[in-house]
């Protein structure tokens, strides 16, 4: 199995924090953000490599962090996918650094999918075990409690067996506080899905819009996160997980 960990973006609403350091490499609780996002992965079995897709200003200090983490933390096998790009104007999108990994590294296998400034105050083998026994995709799921917070992110709905039976992204009017947050698996047989999707032109940014796309055409189920979730997206959001984390 192998995790992407989507960090190509350049966090502007941050700045000037992420002036010169990328966002998942900003301290959370005393360690990179991008820590607790691996470290409630790396137990997940069958993990024998992690990709790193990030833009051409930031690829080094992901290479440092990798080393350092392989050195004090999991042994795990590091690749830092440069996506060349430079700023705002040129990005690839999150769906497109996705699919640049996988045509570009050759990745024939599962997958699990996260961005770097995702945040779990729980271990996530749960999640690994749970797409283990569905061979299937799987998004993982939040209640965020607020209606108004549901715009920024994606309205969803599912039946008695988790399968996701309506997902629409940024909703103008939710009807339900559950969301889809951006951890997600596909197994092996569902990588193509991701290069089709591509290859049709389908908006590459958001990468909500891949499940959005794939729902109706295959089953997608859906794991709810333990504990608490936080996507940092501005300082408030920052500090707000600095505190919490801390008291762990």
């Amino acid at each position: 199995m192998k995790i992407i960990i989507l960090s190509a973006g350049y966090a502007t609403r941050l700045y000037p924090l992420t002036l010169t350091r990328p966002k998942p490499l900003l301290p959370v609780a005393g360690k990179p953000m991008i820590d607790h996002v691996l470290d409630n992965l790396a137990s997940i079995g069958g993990i024998d490599r992690v990709f790193i897709v990030t833009n051409a200003k930031f690829a080094d200090p992901f290479q440092k962090w990798a080393e350092d983490y392989r050195t004090h933390k999991a042994k795990l096998d590091f690749t830092i996918v440069n996506d060349r790009s430079t700023d705002d104007t040129n990005k690839l999108g999150a769906i497109g650094d996705l699919h640049l990994v996988i045509t570009r590294e050759k990745v024939d296998d599962d997958i699990i999918v996260v961005a770097g400034d995702n945040l779990f105050s729980e271990n996530l083998d749960g999640f690994g075990s749970f797409c283990l026994q569905k061979q299937a995709p799987v998004l993982a799921v939040y209640d965020v409690g607020n209606l108004e917070e549901i715009k920024k992110y994606n309205s969803i709905t599912m039946d008695e067996s988790g399968k996701i039976t309506f997902f629409e992204e940024k909703p103008k009017k939710p009807t339900s506080t559950m969301t889809g947050i951006a951890l997600y698996y596909y197994p092996r047989s569902a990588v193509p899905k991701i290069r089709e999707y591509i290859a049709e032109g389908n908006n590459p940014d958001q990468p909500g819009r891949l499940i959005q796309w794939l729902y109706p055409k295959t089953p997608v189920y859906t794991w709810k996160v333990p504990g608490l979730w936080y996507d940092i997206g501005s300082k408030e959001s920052l500090e707000e997980a600095n505190r919490v984390f801390a008291r762990k």
